[in-house]
C-alpha cells in the first residue's frame, strides 16, 4: 500500500487542487471524531454528550463539517461532468448522464453495499439467535444513521446536469434562487405554519451549498467574496439562532423540537456560508502546506480510505464500549471527571478498530476500470432514485426488528428494512448497468 501511495502522490498533476482532496477527508474525519465524542454510553443506554452538557453545543459550529464536504462535492462534479462532455459524441448527453452517475458514484456504492450487506447478515442472525437487546439493539438501531449522507449525496450527484447548467448561465444567481426558496419554506414553517414544507429544504438548504462548489470550480469564490461569506453566515446564524426559533446545536439533539438538522434549516445554512467562507480564507497557507511530500501522501492515503471509514467507524465505537462492558470494565458517568480521562482511551481504540475494519474492506473503494461513455439516462435516473430512498430508509429504520417487520417514515412512507436494503441494492445494479450502455 505504502508503494502505491507514494506512486499515486507522486503522479499528481500540476493542475490538481490539492486543497479540495484535504477539504474532503479532513470533513469526514472531524464527523467521526464529533461522533466518538458525542457518545454518551452507560450499561443503562446510549446518550449525547450535548445533551448532558448544553454548555458545550457552540462545539458543533466547528464540528459540524458536512456542509464543507458537498461543497467540496459541487466543485468535483462540476469538473468530473464537463471532462465527459468534452470526451462525448456529438448528442450523445444521455450517455454522458450515466456514464457520469456510475463513475460519482462506484467509489460511493461500492463500499456501501458491502456494509449494508455484511451488517443485514449479521442483524439478522442475531435477531434469529434470540438477541437484538441492550447495546446490541441499540447498535443495530443507530449503525445505519450515518447513511443519510450518502442519500443526500447521490441526490447532489443526481441532480448536478441542470444545476450546472443553471450555474452557467445565472451564476451567483442559481445560488441565491435555492437560498431563497430555503428562507420561503422555513417561512412558511414557521410563520404559517404549513405542515410538510419544512422536507423541501433537504433538498434547497444541501443543493445550496452544493451549487457554491460550483462557482469554487470556476474560480468565483475568491479572498473577498470568502470572507463576505465567512462574515455574513456566521452573523446570520448567530442572529437566527438568538432571535429565531432555532436551537443552537448544528447537530440534531435528542428530544428536541426542532432539528436544525433534520430537517435542514435556514440557520444551517448560514452556518454552512460560514464554514465555506473560512475555509476558502485558509486556502493559501493550507495550499502551501500540501506542497510537502510526506503531507501530500497522508492525504492521498487517507481518501483511499476515507469512505469506507466513516462508513464503519460507529460499527468500531459499538464494538469499543461493547468489549469494555463485556470486559466488565467501569463506565464512569458521561461527563464526569473519570468519563473525560477515559476518552482518550476510547478513542485510540475506536480508532485502532476502525484501521482494522478498513483494512478487512478497503479494496471494495478502491476505483474499478473506467468505463466508455455511453449508457442509458433513464434507466441511470431510475437507479439513482431507487438508491437514494433506499439508503435514506434504512438510516432511519437501521437493522433492529428485522423480524417485527419494524418500519420507519420516510417523509410520508413507512420503510421496513428489507424494502430499504432492495431498494439500495436494485438501485445500484440498475445504475452499474446503465452505466456500461445496458438498456
Amino acid at each position: 500500500m505504502g508503494s502505491s501511495v507514494r506512486e499515486l502522490a507522486g503522479a499528481t498533476p500540476a493542475t490538481r487542487d490539492r486543497y479540495v482532496d484535504l477539504l474532503r477527508v479532513g470533513s469526514l474525519g472531524a464527523v467521526v471524531l464529533g461522533h466518538w465524542l458525542m457518545a454518551a454510553v452507560t450499561p443503562d443506554g446510549v446518550g449525547n454528550l450535548l445533551a448532558v452538557v448544553p454548555a458545550l453545543q457552540p462545539l458543533t459550529w466547528l464540528l459540524q463539517v458536512m456542509p464543507v464536504f458537498f461543497f467540496v462535492g459541487g466543485f468535483s462534479h462540476a469538473l468530473s461532468y464537463r471532462s465527459l462532455l468534452r470526451k462525448r459524441p456529438e448528442g450523445s448527453e444521455d450517455s454522458v448522464y450515466s456514464a457520469f452517475l456510475r463513475a460519482r458514484l462506484q467509489r460511493l456504492l461500492r463500499p456501501t453495499m458491502v456494509f449494508v450487506l455484511v451488517w443485514g447478515a449479521a442483524a439478522l442472525l442475531v435477531q434469529l439467535l434470540g438477541g437484538g437487546g441492550g447495546l446490541t439493539g441499540v447498535t443495530l438501531r443507530m449503525v445505519t444513521q450515518p447513511l443519510w449522507f450518502i442519500g443526500i449525496y447521490l441526490a447532489m450527484v443526481a441532480f448536478t446536469p441542470p444545476l450546472l447548467r443553471l450555474h452557467e448561465r445565472y451564476g451567483w444567481g442559481a445560488f441565491a434562487g435555492l437560498a431563497g426558496a430555503a428562507v420561503a419554506v422555513d417561512v412558511l414553517r414557521f410563520a404559517a405554519g404549513v405542515p410538510y414544507v419544512e422536507f423541501l429544504n433537504f433538498a434547497f438548504v444541501w443543493l445550496a451549498v452544493h451549487q457554491l462548489g460550483f462557482l469554487r470550480a470556476d474560480g468565483r469564490i475568491r479572498l473577498r467574496r470568502a470572507a463576505l461569506l465567512a462574515g455574513g453566515g456566521l452573523i446570520a446564524a448567530t442572529a437566527l439562532v438568538a432571535l429565531g426559533p432555532y436551537p443552537l446545536s448544528m447537530v440534531g439533539m435528542p428530544g428536541e423540537k426542532v432539528s436544525n438538522m433534520a430537517p435542514p434549516t435556514l440557520a444551517l445554512l448560514a452556518h454552512g456560508l460560514w464554514l465555506v467562507g473560512a475555509v476558502e480564507l485558509l486556502r493559501a497557507p493550507a495550499a502551501r502546506l500540501l506542497e510537502r511530500p510526506r503531507v501530500w501522501r497522508t492525504v492521498v492515503a487517507a481518501n483511499g480510505v476515507a469512505m469506507t471509514a466513516f462508513l464503519w467507524h460507529l460499527t468500531a465505537m459499538f464494538g469499543v464500549y461493547g468489549a469494555l462492558l463485556a470486559l466488565d470494565v467501569d463506565l464512569p458517568e458521561p461527563a464526569s471527571a473519570a468519563w473525560w480521562t477515559q476518552v482518550p482511551l476510547r478513542l485510540a481504540l475506536a480508532a485502532a478498530l476502525t484501521a482494522a475494519l478498513v483494512a478487512a474492506f478497503r479494496t471494495f473503494e478502491r476505483p474499478a476500470a473506467s468505463a466508455p461513455v455511453q449508457g442509458h439516462g433513464p434507466l441511470a435516473a431510475l437507479g439513482a432514485t431507487l438508491c437514494l430512498l433506499g439508503v435514506l430508509g434504512l438510516s432511519m429504520v437501521g437493522f433492529g426488528g428485522l423480524l417485527d417487520g419494524r418500519t420507519a417514515l420516510l417523509i410520508a412512507i413507512p420503510v421496513s428494512a428489507p424494502a430499504a436494503v432492495a431498494m439500495t441494492l436494485g438501485g445500484w445494479l440498475l445504475v452499474e448497468r446503465a452505466g456500461r450502455g445496458t438498456p
